[in-house]
């Protein structure tokens, strides 16, 4: 039963980590085109 409940909070730990890796990313690339990110979209002046 614990390494069912590892497995879960593992995996989730994880899917957490890479939203907000991909989010830092999309960040990251909307300042390299000049704009600034704003409720998930890249604003460009």
């Amino acid at each position: 039963m614990f390494r069912l409940i590892r497995m879960i909070l593992l995996v989730l730990i994880a899917f957490v980590v890479g939203v907000f890796y991909e989010r830092n990313a999309q960040a990251e690339a909307c300042a390299a085109q000049g704009g600034t990110l704003r409720a998930k979209l890249c604003d460009l002046p």
